[in-house]
This record gives C-alpha cells, structure tokens and sequence, in this order.
C-alpha cells in the first residue's frame, strides 16, 4: 500500500475569501457566554448553531468560531469530529440516522438500513444526488422500547419495518416535529442565567 501524500504548503483556508460566519451567527454564538465559566466552554452550542445555520461546519467556519472562542482552530476540529452528528462537508436537507443497538439489531434493524441503502442508493455517510437525504448509524438512539427506530432530522420513527421505509421516505412531513425545540437552545440570550460563582457556593455549603 502506497503512503498518502498529505500538503502541509497549501493553506486549508483561504485567507481572502469572506467570511463565512453572518454577524447575526456570530451574536448568537456569544449569547451563550454568559452560561459558563469559560467561552471554551461553548463550542458545542457554538457547532449547532452554525450547523443550523449553514448545514454543515466547513474547515473556514471552523477558524471563525474558534476567532469568536478565542481557542485554537483545531480544538474545534478535534470536537466536531469527535461527534458524528456534525459535518465538515455539505450534507442532505434531511440526515436519516438509524439505530445499530443490540435491541434494534435483534428486531431487525439490518433489514431497515439495508432498504433505506436501496430506497436512496446510497451507502452510510452518504448524500443523495438531489441533496434532499443523508444516511448514518448511530450506537444507540435511546428508544430501546421502540426498537427498531430511526431518526429523521430531529423526529423518531419508532418500530420501523422494512416494509414501512418507502412510505416513510415519501412522506413530506417525515421530518417534522411538533414539540417546540429548547427554549435555551433558540433564545439562549433571554434563557440566560447567572450561574452562582464558586466562592457563593462554599458559603452556601458552609451555612
């Protein structure tokens, strides 16, 4: 097997280019400062927000939040690839995320994921040609109880068959959710509280 050339030369962002990062992501981004102790401490709401964003979190976004952090560009490369729910790259307007727990193996998880492959001619961690679908796995989603279940952006599709996966994927609503999202998530500005400082905490221990 022949080594992989890697160029250290060529900068990975262009220095000219705009930003990436609207003024409005930005703001957004430091609402959340006054929750913890640190801006480091941020960097995962910071990802989300600019996933939402911009649909994925490219390599400039990346130097942009870590301007916005006041961290190193690769403490946010190492977070964002520690989790696969954030992308690098440009993924589908909807990400299906199937579960490959043991339950859900068992009830016959397999056999979903491998129809969702044929439905969308697609294999794992890949994107439709229309751009409309993305496909994952993930270790467990939590509803064992429901098993098999999958995910479509943020709704669950509980006991899932594979006969169920062609309706479910033409269904234009199978997205949808209807509980409203975090309130601290969306209005992290008006949400804020003002956590007590340590030295409140011993006083309060020691009363």
């Amino acid at each position: 097997m022949a080594w992989q050339t890697i160029d250290r030369l060529t900068p990975v962002v262009d220095e000219k280019a705009p930003p990436v990062l609207s003024e409005a992501v930005r703001e957004k981004i430091r609402s959340f400062f006054p929750r913890y102790e640190t801006r480091r401490a941020a960097l995962l709401p910071a990802l989300h927000v600019v996933q939402d964003a911009l649909g994925h979190v490219s390599k400039a976004a990346m130097k942009e939040i870590a301007e916005v952090l006041e961290i190193p560009p690769s403490a946010v490369m190492d977070t964002l690839s520690f989790y696969t729910h954030f992308w690098d790259h440009p993924k589908g307007k909807k990400v299906i995320v199937l579960c490959r727990s043991l339950s859900c193996q068992v009830m016959g998880a397999d056999r979903v994921l491998q129809e969702v492959k044929d439905q969308l001619k697609v294999e794992e961690h890949g994107t439709t040609a229309d751009g409309q679908y993305s496909l994952l796995t993930e270790e467990c989603l939590a509803a064992c109880d429901h098993a098999p279940c999958m995910l479509i952006n943020e709704k669950m599709h509980k006991r899932v068959k594979a006969d169920d996966v062609a309706k479910i994927i033409k269904d234009v609503k199978n997205a949808d959710v209807t509980m409203p999202r975090s309130h601290l998530f969306d209005k992290p500005a008006a949400a804020a509280v003002e956590l007590p400082k340590t030295s409140d905490v011993k006083e309060m221990k020691d009363a």
